[in-house]
């Protein structure tokens, strides 16, 4: 492990010395290049260069124990000794967790989708409800959100939604997201005060740009059609709402959000190289792990990962056994805990395999 980071020590300052060239200096796009690859070791080297500075003071202190000082140092040099040793094991720990291969997606803007499923009009209630607790999450992390299409429900939820969040380590965060959640409480035109169970379905997709996924337009057929709101109201008079079918796999994408068919177009595009790449990350990581399924989940669309339990103010995750009773904080946005606890489990499950 040290001759590795040792060499990502050296690569570091290699990245340094190409910046601080002319040539890159006065090329915006090439130091950026450059500033991003160097900001990803940022933190392994800081922390290698901690424990480097501590496993030093852990032997000086350690060579003042084997001396014949006064007992007062001898006394201090043993404290020394009792603290570092436990820290630097921590310090070893740590760069264990940061040489595990980053997911190349963390750092993409994400496309997220959901969709009623069971429940009727219940579950249209909640897919608005998970819609705006996304949107405050954005808002806390100061991301843009831009819905790319959407269906309302009569009762003012939504059958689907789709909209693109943009920002820092955007997937990162929210790829943990997708799956099944379910919903348990009373609703408003439940006249018995009975809990009825429903389910939302979410799909988190990394934003696939050109280089990421090619796509023949050959193998695409264009639907143009007029938009239309619950009930079947016309909410446009021109025929600007777009139905994209990819022909290979037979996955279809609608946007009718915009008045404009162009805009309407490049949106579903968009969503649509977003699916094929995740349908792409799926096989390769099934290819990977025929034989097992991580604790975290394996992200399928019919797996359930979440329950939110009204009456009880409770919710579960599932998938790390973890339960909040703080739901009217988390539908207001306030998921990080829950982000952080599913990080941090699959990084403990990915250092466990490794080791």
């Amino acid at each position: 492990m040290r001759e590795k980071l040792q060499a990502i020590v050296a690569e570091h300052d290699r990245l340094s010395g190409v910046m601080s060239t002319q040539e890159v200096a006065s090329d915006p796009e090439a130091y950026r290049k450059y500033a991003t690859a160097q900001s990803e070791l940022n933190e392994l080297v800081r922390v290698f260069n901690e424990y480097l500075n501590k496993e030093e003071q852990l032997a000086e202190a350690t060579a003042v124990l084997r001396s014949d000082e006064e007992p007062d140092i001898l006394a201090l040099a043993e404290d020394e000794v009792n603290e570092l040793g436990p820290y630097l094991e921590k310090l070893e720990q740590d760069l264990r967790m940061l040489l595990l291969p980053k997911d190349p997606n963390d750092n993409k803007n994400t496309i997220v989708e959901i969709r009623a499923g069971t429940g009727g009009e219940e579950a249209g209630l909640f897919a608005a409800d998970l819609f705006r607790m996304y949107t405050r999450y954005a808002e806390l992390k100061k991301w843009k959100l831009e819905i790319l299409d959407s269906h309302l429900s009569e009762q003012g939820g939504y059958k689907a939604v789709s909209f693109q969040i943009i920002g820092d380590s955007v997937y990162s965060q929210l790829k943990w997201e997708g799956g099944v959640h379910r919903v348990q409480r009373v609703p408003d035109t439940e006249t018995q005060g009975r809990v009825h169970t429903s389910a939302v379905t979410v799909a988190v997709l990394p934003e696939a740009e050109e280089v990421d996924i090619a796509i023949d337009p050959n193998d695409l057929v264009f639907d143009v059609y007029r938009s239309s709101g619950p009930g079947g109201q016309s909410v446009n008079t021109t025929d600007s709402a777009v139905r994209i079918t990819h022909k290979p796999t037979g996955l279809v994408v609608t946007c009718q959000d915009e008045k404009s068919q162009h805009k309407n177009k490049a949106k579903a595009l968009k969503v649509l190289r977003a699916r094929l790449l995740d349908a792409k990350i799926r096989e390769e990581a099934q290819s990977r792990s025929k034989d097992r399924k991580t604790q975290v989940g394996s992200g399928d669309r019919s797996e359930r990962i979440r329950t939110y339990n009204f009456p009880q103010n409770r919710l579960t995750d599932h998938r790390i056994n973890l339960t909040l009773y703080s739901l009217e904080q988390v539908m207001q946005g306030g998921i990080q805990d829950i982000v952080d606890a599913l990080i941090a489990a699959d990084r403990a499950e990915r250092l466990a395999e490794a080791l």
